[in-house]
């Protein structure tokens, strides 16, 4: 699981932009889910669900606003 979350901080900011778009941000739900089962953090699995879940409708911005600011996603929002 370190691996999978390695590969998504080491992607390219280009990449990491078109993730966070609508219809691909679950990805980065996926991501968070899996940070948060490797970190075992509560919160952060089910930061991961709900990302999951409704990254679609909103959420999305919030990543591709602080992907376009800081050039990683917020591990929680």
């Amino acid at each position: 699981m370190k691996d999978l979350v390695k590969g998504f901080d080491d992607l390219p900011w280009i990449i990491k932009i078109i993730f966070a778009l609508p219809g691909l941000d679950f990805l980065w739900g996926i991501y968070r889910l899996i940070k948060g089962i490797d970190q075992r953090d509560n919160v952060l699995i089910l930061s991961g669900i709900v990302w999951i879940a409704c990254g679609w409708a909103i959420l999305w911005i919030i990543d591709l606003i602080t992907v376009l600011m800081y050039k990683k996603v917020t591990v929680l929002a």
